[in-house]
């Protein structure tokens, strides 16, 4: 089975909704998840659920109970205990896997993008969620980024992943980009991008050519 966890769904996805792939991938072993998400209604413009169904999930047979959406009725910090607990179930039903090395779910693939401060998922610069340990998922209502409310995946959540694919675009991420790559000393080992490591899994990054262009060394060939 196929367990994806969206952040936002910032790779070009045209090509799944059409021809061959809408019809070829095995779209029933799919189950989606969303390693975070703001905590507003699903019709809302800042949803990241509504991004992934307008620009995917409405467009391919993905089960329609195998979308694994926050409860957004309620506040962020019931929705986080909600969605963990669902989480859990899942697990005990082994229809999501354990990490080898943790009590983590073992997600398939966790798709990530970055902000221009290093953040991934809703995890922040300097945030204490950043410690969180014995969460699987936790929730913040300071976002710096509004809307203030979200839920989002722990640290050892989206490192225990058998993937971890970040996206970035944009030259107003090219600095960080390099802070969170390239070798630039003990002041931006806490920064969110840099510790997403997974621990048994792959991380691959997929960089647009401004996004990479402060990339020690970095080189683009046509």
């Amino acid at each position: 089975m196929m367990f994806v966890c969206l952040f936002k769904f910032l790779v070009d996805n045209r090509k799944l909704c059409e021809a061959p792939y809408h019809k070829t991938v095995d779209w029933a072993k799919w189950y989606i998840f969303w390693a975070d998400e703001r905590v507003v209604g699903k019709t809302h413009a800042d949803s990241n659920y509504k991004l992934a169904k307008d620009g995917l999930l409405s467009k391919v047979p993905v089960v329609p109970s195998h979308v694994n959406s926050i409860n957004d009725s309620v506040s962020a910090e019931e929705a986080a205990d909600d969605y963990e607990f669902h989480i859990r179930q899942l697990v005990k039903t082994r229809t999501i896997n354990v990490s080898d090395n943790s009590d983590c779910p073992k997600f398939d693939l966790i798709l990530l993008g970055m902000g221009p401060d290093g953040h991934v998922a809703s995890l922040f610069p300097n945030h204490p969620m950043l410690d969180q340990k014995s969460e699987w998922v936790t929730f913040i209502t300071d976002s710096p980024k509004p809307p203030p409310e979200r839920i989002t995946f722990t640290l050892p959540v989206i490192n225990s992943a058998s993937n971890v694919a970040v996206v970035v675009t944009g030259e107003s991420k090219a600095e960080a980009v390099h802070l969170a790559i390239d070798d630039v000393g003990p002041d931006y080992l806490s920064l969110p991008a840099r510790l997403v490591q997974p621990t048994k899994g792959k991380l691959v990054w997929f960089l647009d050519k401004p996004a990479a262009s402060k990339l020690d060394g970095f080189q683009f060939s046509e």
